[in-house]
């Protein structure tokens, strides 16, 4: 294994992570303001959908002679307009209905998968449309060309690159504007802000319904970004692992960018792993290392920050770093046997970190206060 193994794992893990922190900021959006939202899946699964005939659909009418730039915008933008209506739907029968936003949520995944299952096998697969293609990669000038760093940060094409600024943009707008003052109170007290004339239903309309422009980016990815076309179930749970980042990111876009990243870094070390030109065990060795000690640290840090000193969890500390540096040591001094590792078990990577982070493995989350709450003005 050498930098270039290392480069491209990370190189793959950032764009693996793109739509799983899309899915992750359209939480975010409507679950700040107190509507719980796991209807991510089925608003991603719309909008690679809607991606892919808005791009075919453009090229056609416009008879392929604009550049294909402009079908890709365009598919780029039906998908954000559709899945942010499947988002007011959403809104629709959790805040003016005040169905059970869970239920409401399970709904929308279920007519989400049944309306494009039948729209591909009735119009995309007996036309046998083919994509119009993807985005370019874009190589920003001088950075592109930083050894290492510079593959794997500015040698992406652009929605990788949107991503990373709306994860700024969030964050920033969520904790230092009045929007996001007042969206936060809307879900921790939508009472009190009421009080001082905020319309806390029409405040969650608007962020479940950007929100879910957000996740039809993270859909459109699939499709702009990706393989060029629509395949059903594309999105194959990661609406669910969406979900996973913004509870094990705490709410924030920052947060929920580092989950993504990590979910991102398991499928891409399963994918780097198919390859079959590394030695698998040693791999996986070499890499958990790196994980329990990074995990070390982070408790550390967060224990400090919180708690103070305490001896009984600094020497558990001490023991995971110290596992994590003998796991290092033995992958690289030890000559480990070639085991061909199922492809499939390589596949359920990031599901089984999912799995691991759900479970509670790294600190339990604090929701917004009066999340899944419909509001009722006095």
């Amino acid at each position: 294994m050498d930098s270039v193994f290392f480069s491209g794992l990370f190189f793959l893990a950032l764009v693996k992570a793109t739509p799983i922190a899309f899915g992750a900021m359209a939480g975010l959006m409507s679950e700040r303001s107190g509507v719980i939202n796991i209807a991510i899946e089925g608003m991603m699964l719309t909008g690679a959908m809607m991606a892919f005939l808005g791009s075919v659909i453009f090229n056609d009418l416009t008879g392929g002679t604009l550049p294909k730039i402009y079908s890709l915008l365009a598919g780029l933008i039906v998908a954000m307009i559709s899945a942010a209506l499947v988002a007011l739907l959403h809104a629709v029968f959790s805040i003016h209905y005040k169905v059970d936003q869970i239920i409401s949520g399970t709904v929308i995944n279920l007519l989400s998968v049944g309306v494009t299952n039948f729209v591909a096998n009735a119009y995309i697969d007996p036309r046998g449309l083919a994509g119009v293609g993807v985005f370019p990669v874009i190589n920003i000038p001088i950075l592109s060309e930083i050894p290492l760093i510079g593959r794997i940060f500015f040698s992406h094409q652009p929605l990788v690159y949107l991503m990373l600024i709306m994860v700024a943009v969030l964050q920033y707008a969520l904790f230092k504007t009045p929007w996001g003052l007042r969206t936060r109170a809307v879900g921790e007290h939508p009472r009190a802000a009421d009080t001082v004339g905020i319309n806390v239903n029409r405040r969650r309309y608007i962020n479940v319904t950007l929100g879910g422009a957000l996740a039809g980016i993270g859909g459109a990815f699939l499709v702009l970004e990706s393989v060029g076309r629509f395949q059903k179930l594309m999105t194959t749970g990661r609406g669910f692992i969406a979900l996973a980042a913004l509870i094990f990111g705490k709410w924030t876009s920052v947060g929920a960018l580092g989950s993504a990243l990590l979910f991102g870094f398991a499928e891409a070390l399963g994918v780097r792993l198919q390859l079959g030109d590394v030695n698998e065990l040693q791999a996986l060795a070499l890499l958990a290392g790196i994980g329990i000690i990074v995990l070390a640290g982070a408790w550390a840090v967060l224990k400090l920050i919180r708690r103070g000193a305490d001896q009984r969890r600094n020497r558990t500390i001490g023991i995971l770093a110290s596992a994590g540096l003998a796991s290092i040591a033995a992958a690289l001094l030890f000559d480990w046997p070639s085991v061909e590792i199922p492809i499939q078990f390589l596949g359920l990577m990031p599901y089984i970190a999912t799995v691991l982070v759900l479970a509670g493995f790294v600190g339990r989350a604090i929701p917004p206060a009066a999340i899944g709450k419909p509001y009722e003005k006095a």
